[in-house]
Order: C-alpha cells, then structure tokens, then sequence
C-alpha cells in the first residue's frame, strides 16, 4: 500500500487491530464502514428548487461544513482502498 495519510492509517491500524480476519482485508473492511459512516451521518444533499419548503434542509455554511465532513470521510476511505476520490460535494 502507498504512502496513507495519518487519518488513514489510524483507521489501518484500528481496523487491523480489530479485526479476527486477515490484516490484508482490514484496508477494505474499514474503506467500507467509512463509506456507510459518510452516507448515514452526513448524507449527500442536494439543495432542491425551494430550499424554504424542504423540510430538512440545511442551509449555507452548515451544510459546506457538513459536506466538508463526508469528503473527508470518503477520501479517507478512497485512501484506503488505493483509490482517487472521484465524488465531489
């Protein structure tokens, strides 16, 4: 594996520390509860047409810092399992 950014070695680490399963496969198990992580917590929003009538909705710098927050997760998880982050917030 490549050269992985502190964030994304903690998360080796734990999960090979962790896990009953072979370290090869930690990397992927721990890109993947990141990936679930990323999605319930801080979901991708889309800001819809009338953001008054959405119920939900979260506007401005709130919702960048939230969204901020799922592409760390998501790179970290990319990091992992040796991938570039393709999505965007």
């Amino acid at each position: 594996m490549t050269d992985l950014s502190p964030a994304a070695l903690a998360v080796r680490d734990a999960a090979e520390k962790e896990t009953d399963l072979d370290f090869r496969f930690a990397p992927a198990i721990a890109a993947s509860a990141l990936e679930a992580v990323a999605d319930e917590v801080v979901p991708k929003e889309i800001e819809p047409a009338n953001a008054f009538e959405e119920e939900g909705y979260v506007p401005g710098r709130l919702r960048e810092q939230r969204q901020e927050t799922r592409r760390k997760l998501l790179d970290i998880a990319a990091e992992l399992r040796g991938d570039t982050p393709t999505e965007t917030p």
